[in-house]
C-alpha cells in the first residue's frame, strides 16, 4: 500500500522529521494514563443519580468500557496499518479526502484540545484549592482590565511546564508519562484497598437503591454519557503513532491493554466506593470516593484522593498536551494550513511550533474561563461524530485496499466496529436532542471549516504550480 509521502514520519533522526522513541510501555502508559483523570472520582455519583441502583451503574460502566474497547480494536488495526502522526485525522483525510480530514482538524486544534487542556488544568486548581496551603487560589491577582485568579496563573503555570517538557523531546514527556502513570496506578490499587478495607462496610450496600434517580433509558443513557466521559482519551494514542516504536505491534497492544487496565480499575473503585457506602449516600455526595476514604481512612484518606486525583489530571494534561500537537502538525504537512505548524525542532524532533500555539490557544481560554465550559460542551459534540467517521473508515480501506499490509486485523470484523458505530450514532442523536443549543453551535463551529479548507487548498494548488 503506497502512503502519502508528505505525511509519513521516517524512521531516522534527520532534521524536520519526528523520531520513533516511544517503546510499548510508553504507549501503553499514553492509554491508561491519559483515560484515567478526575472523572473516576466524580461520575459515580451522577451515575447514581441517573439510574438508582448498583447493579444499573454497572451495567452502565460495563456498556461504557465494551463501547470503548471495541473502538479500541478498531483503532488498533488503523493504527497499525497508518502509523502516521495525527491519528484520526489521517484515517479521515485518507478514506473520505482531504475536507473530512480538515474539518477534524480544524475542530480539535480550534476547540477540543484547547478546550481539553484548559479543563485539565482548571480541574487540578480546584482539586489544589482543597488543600488549606493553597486556598489562596481562589483570590484575585489582578481584578483589572481583567480579572484573573491565583489558581488561573496556577493553571497557565502547569499549562506552559507540561507544553515546555513535550517541546523538548516525546522521550522526555513519555518517561514522564511512563513513571506517573505506574504511580497514578498504584494510588488508585491504594484507594481500591483502603475502601475494602473498611470495617463499617457493607456488601449490603449493593442492594441499596437511590429513590430520587432520574430512572428509565433516559437515565441510563446519562449514566453512560458520564462513564464513556470517564472513558475517554484512549483514542490519543494513535495521534503520536508516527512517534512509536514497531507500531504495528506497539499500538494494538498499548490500546486492547491499556483500555481493559483503565475497565477494570474503574469498576474496582466503583465497587470499593459502593461497598463503603449505600446508593443515598452516593448520589448525594459531590466526591464519592473522597466520602468513602474520609470514612475507612480519616481525614488523611480524603487527603490521599485528592492528591490521587490533581496526579492523575497532571498526568492526563501531558498526554493531551503530546496528542494534540500532532493533529495540526499533520494537516499542516500536508498543505492543508499554515506551513509554519508542521515544523519539526532541529534538535528536539518535536512538533514546536503546533506545541507553542495549542499552548497558547489553551491558555487563552483559562484567562476568560467564562465560555470555558461552553467550549467544552462543543468539544464533547464534535468528539463522538470523528469517533464514529473515523472508525467507519475501516470498511472503507478493507474494501478498498483489501491487499494492503493490516499487522493487526480488528477482532470479530465486521460486527464489533458496526456496533461502535451504531451505538456513537444513537448517544449522538441523544447528546444533540439533550443539548440542542450547544450542538446546534458546534455544527456551525464544524461548518465553518469548509470556506477556510477551500482558502487553503486553493494556496496549496497556487503554490503547486
Amino acid at each position: 500500500m503506497k502512503m502519502p509521502a508528505i505525511a509519513k514520519p521516517k524512521l531516522g533522526i534527520n532534521s524536520g522529521e519526528l523520531v520513533r522513541e516511544l517503546g510499548v510501555s510508553h504507549a501503553t502508559s499514553i492509554v491508561v494514563g491519559t483515560i484515567i483523570g478526575s472523572g473516576i472520582f466524580l461520575v459515580p455519583a451522577e451515575m447514581m443519580q441517573a439510574v438508582g441502583s448498583a447493579k444499573l451503574v454497572y451495567l452502565a460502566w460495563l456498556v461504557g468500557g465494551l463501547l470503548s474497547f471495541f473502538g479500541a480494536l478498531t483503532y488498533a488495526e488503523l493504527g497499525a496499518m497508518k502509523p502516521e502522526a495525527g491519528g484520526e485525522y489521517v484515517y479521515l483525510r485518507d478514506g473520505y479526502g482531504p475536507l473530512a480530514g480538515f474539518l477534524y482538524a480544524w475542530t480539535w486544534f480550534l476547540i477540543a484540545k484547547p478546550a481539553s487542556i484548559a479543563t485539565v488544568t482548571t480541574g487540578m486548581v480546584r482539586i489544589l484549592g482543597n488543600f488549606e496551603a493553597f486556598s489562596f487560589v481562589t483570590r484575585n491577582f489582578i481584578t483589572a482590565p481583567i480579572g484573573i485568579t491565583y489558581g488561573q496563573l496556577v493553571a497557565i503555570a502547569a499549562t506552559i511546564l507540561i507544553s515546555v517538557l513535550n517541546y523538548l523531546g516525546v522521550k522526555k514527556a513519555g518517561e514522564f508519562q511512563l513513571v506517573f502513570t505506574m504511580l497514578k496506578v498504584a494510588m488508585v490499587l491504594l484507594i481500591v484497598a483502603a475502601g475494602f478495607s473498611y470495617a463499617g462496610g457493607s456488601w449490603a450496600n449493593f442492594r441499596t437503591i437511590h429513590v430520587g434517580a432520574m430512572g428509565g433509558f433516559g437515565g441510563f443513557m446519562a449514566a453512560l454519557v458520564a462513564a464513556l466521559w470517564a472513558y475517554d482519551g484512549w483514542n490519543d494514542l494513535n495521534m503520536v503513532a508516527g512517534e512509536v516504536r514497531r507500531p504495528e505491534r506497539s499500538v494494538p497492544i498499548a490500546l486492547i491493554a491499556g483500555v481493559a487496565t483503565v475497565a477494570a480499575l474503574y469498576i474496582l473503585v466503583n465497587a470499593a466506593v459502593q461497598y463503603v457506602l449505600p446508593a443515598s449516600a452516593i448520589a448525594a455526595s459531590p466526591r464519592p470516593a473522597s466520602q468513602a476514604m474520609s470514612l475507612a481512612l480519616g481525614m488523611v484518606g480524603a487527603s490521599i484522593v485528592s492528591a490521587g486525583m490533581g496526579l492523575s489530571m497532571l498526568v492526563t494534561l501531558n498526554g493531551t498536551i503530546m496528542s494534540g500537537a500532532r493533529v495540526p502538525f499533520a494537516l499542516a504537512r500536508d498543505g492543508y494550513f499554515f506551513k509554519v505548524l508542521a515544523e519539526v525542532h532541529p534538535r528536539f524532533h518535536t512538533p514546536s511550533v503546533a506545541i507553542l500555539v495549542q499552548a497558547i490557544l489553551s491558555i487563552a481560554l483559562l484567562l476568560f474561563a467564562g465560555t470555558f465550559r461552553q467550549l467544552f460542551s462543543l468539544a464533547i459534540f464534535a468528539e463522538w461524530l470523528f469517533y464514529m467517521l473515523a472508525t467507519s473508515t475501516i470498511f472503507v480501506f478493507r474494501k478498498r485496499e483489501p491487499n494492503a499490509a493490516r499487522p493487526y486485523r480488528t477482532w470479530g470484523y465486521p460486527l464489533v466496529p458496526g456496533l461502535f458505530i451504531m451505538a456513537s450514532a444513537g448517544l449522538r442523536y441523544y447528546t444533540f436532542a439533550q443539548n440542542l443549543r450547544n450542538s446546534l453551535t458546534g455544527t456551525v463551529v464544524i461548518l465553518a471549516g469548509i470556506p477556510i479548507f477551500y482558502t487553503f487548498k486553493r494556496r496549496r494548488m497556487e503554490s503547486s504550480g
